[in-house]
């Protein structure tokens, strides 16, 4: 039998899986960027908010011992500026905590917290979540963190919709933002939902902004 012409080779089955090998190792590298990325962050804001804050009060303490024998007016001036700051600081040690670790499964469950980070960042939201997306830590704080990545490039004053039901053993779910499109968090999104092994369609939505399609497979 003759062996099947240059031109009439069947195509290599393993380019494929190298090509899904390399997608998977590009996300890879995304994901541990954007967590170095986030840790950077959180050492910026600890250094420059709250660690200053908290220096200022401590100066302010000293300054306080000084005057509260000689001074009454000037203890009392000094105290509203010292509890000023202690609120500033308590304030940005809560949004941090909320960034690291936010307690979607405190009182008011997923829905709550996707209307109250949207609230957060002056947005207006539709929320539509089913209790049962609240049973699985990972997809909670996957649909939470895409949530908070499409909110990160809306308009303010717009309208965001989240809507999620039961679908195929997993959850779907649907997330529409108006405002300048940002492909990098987009990316960072499907990178979330894949690394759960979902899946991710993102077309053009309301005034330039994003509609995001995607699926995850509920645990067992």
């Amino acid at each position: 039998m003759s062996s099947p012409s240059a031109g009439n080779q069947p195509p290599d089955a393993g380019e494929p899986l190298q090509d899904e090998i390399t997608a998977l190792r590009a996300s890879r590298r995304r994901i541990a960027g954007d967590a170095h990325a986030d840790r950077r962050s959180f050492e910026r804001r600890l250094h420059d908010g709250v660690q200053q804050q908290l220096t200022a009060l401590a100066v302010d303490l000293q300054r306080l011992v000084r005057l509260a024998a000689d001074d009454a007016a000037g203890t009392n001036g000094l105290v509203l500026e010292m509890t000023a700051i202690l609120r500033e600081a308590l304030d940005e040690t809560a949004a941090l905590a909320t960034l690291i670790y936010p307690q979607i499964h405190g009182g008011r469950g997923l829905a709550g917290a996707l209307r109250s980070a949207a609230s957060g960042a002056g947005i207006t939201a539709v929320v539509d979540v089913p209790a049962v997306a609240g049973d699985s830590p990972e997809i909670t704080a996957a649909l939470y963190w895409a949530w908070t990545d499409m909110l990160s490039s809306a308009a303010a004053g717009s309208e965001a919709t989240i809507r999620v039901l039961a679908a195929d053993a997993g959850l779907a779910f649907e997330i529409s933002v108006a405002g300048p499109r940002s492909d990098a968090h987009l990316e960072r999104l499907r990178d979330r939902i894949e690394a759960l092994n979902g899946r991710v369609s993102i077309q053009d939505g309301p005034d330039g902004g994003a509609r995001v399609q995607g699926w995850v497979p509920l645990p067992g």
